[in-house]
């Protein structure tokens, strides 16, 4: 039964060894460099430190995780958050990026946060498909915005509430 937990710098090269042949076989992401361990590491930090990582496991080995990080820098937009998921290849459409997100969503709601935005690049049916199934609604997409594997890509946007909370909001925790 996978099980879902708070990421840690020991997952730092799990989450690497998922993320890697994302950014060197696909246009998915528009890294062109795989970070390593150590970098993912100092990521997986960075996240827990404002918003939140979290991993999947399979009898012991981390096989996806999720993730939140600042929308934008400027302070009015610290209520909301970007979110990503990862899971190893062949494991797409397994409902382990729902379960991912439900718990990723629940975590950054018990931080005050109120909308979740996420960018996929296109074309990407199971993401766009897991957004939508999430609750993400479409608010646009950037066209050729980026040039990866030979092509221009578009970057497809959509965002979903995570709490409805009195106003003025309370700061994030």
């Amino acid at each position: 039964m996978p099980k879902i937990r708070d990421a840690s710098a020991l997952d730092g090269p799990a989450c690497a060894a998922i993320y890697t042949p994302y950014v060197t076989g696909t246009a998915i992401t528009f890294e062109t460099e795989p970070p390593t361990a150590a970098e993912m590491a100092d990521r997986i930090a960075r996240a827990q430190a404002t918003h939140a990582w979290l991993v999947l496991e399979e009898e012991g080995d981390v096989i996806g995780y999720a993730y939140a990080g600042p929308m934008k820098p400027r302070a009015a937009y610290r209520w909301s958050c970007e979110v990503s998921v990862y899971l190893e290849l062949g494991r797409r459409r397994t409902g382990g990026g729902r379960a991912l997100y439900e718990a990723l969503f629940e975590r950054l709601t018990e931080r005050g946060f109120r909308t979740a935005v996420a960018g996929m690049t296109l074309p990407n049916d199971a993401s766009v498909g897991l957004h939508k199934a999430m609750g993400f609604e479409e608010i646009g997409t950037y066209r050729r915005i980026g040039w990866k594997l030979g092509g221009w890509h578009d970057v497809h946007w959509r965002q979903r509430p995570l709490a409805i909370l009195p106003d003025p909001p309370a700061e994030t925790r």
